[in-house]
């Protein structure tokens, strides 16, 4: 009757960026192209030791941002110069995986990333080394999902794409060819 689901990146994956990456690498299997693994976002939200109410309104932002349930992220221990307490939420955090990370980025790049102000691509210096790149996002509200109007507190959150490539120039590679739009200036500066 009707086809099962599949998002539009993954369907680009499988189709064009697998073949595209298998011959710029020279790859002699398939199974040999880098792919993304999970994406895992997180807000750190220190403040909200002052104001409970944040946790609970950033855990709401971000299961609207990412389609799926966040988690808060408690202290492991007591630090008094901070006035943490063990056990307290510090932190909103979500993991996604399989179709939900597809969908995801697929938003990030076509909706979010074109909102902020005076873009002109992302900084390809978070590669860590082991072909996973970081983003930083200052501000909640580039993505469509979240209503100007509610929000009380500008909070940002860190984006992780964990992928299986081996370097970070493969990373990159794989990023791109899912339309990451990378600074042109930053292009030699991958560790």
């Amino acid at each position: 009757m009707s086809k099962t689901y599949a998002p539009r990146l993954k369907g680009q994956y499988l189709k064009d960026i697998v073949p595209t990456l298998k011959k710029q690498f020279g790859y002699s299997s398939p199974m040999q192209v880098p792919s993304i693994k999970k994406i895992c976002i997180n807000q750190g939200l220190g403040i909200a030791i002052s104001d409970r109410k944040l946790v609970e309104t950033a855990v709401n932002e971000m299961t609207a941002i990412t389609g799926q349930k966040a988690v808060t992220a408690k202290s492991k221990k007591d630090i008094a110069n901070f006035k943490l307490r063990k056990g307290v939420a510090v932190g909103v955090r979500v993991t996604l995986r399989g179709n939900n990370m597809y969908e995801f980025l697929d938003r990030l790049i076509s909706a979010a990333l074109p909102r902020i102000r005076d873009f002109r691509g992302i900084s390809a210096t978070g590669f860590d080394g082991s072909g996973n790149y970081t983003l930083g996002i200052t501000e909640q509200i580039i993505f469509p999902e979240i209503n100007m109007d509610k929000v009380t507190k500008i909070m940002g959150m860190d984006i992780t794409f964990v992928t299986s490539a081996g370097t970070d120039e493969e990373a990159k590679a794989l990023l791109e060819a899912f339309g990451m739009p990378f600074k042109k200036d930053n292009a030699e500066n991958i560790n």
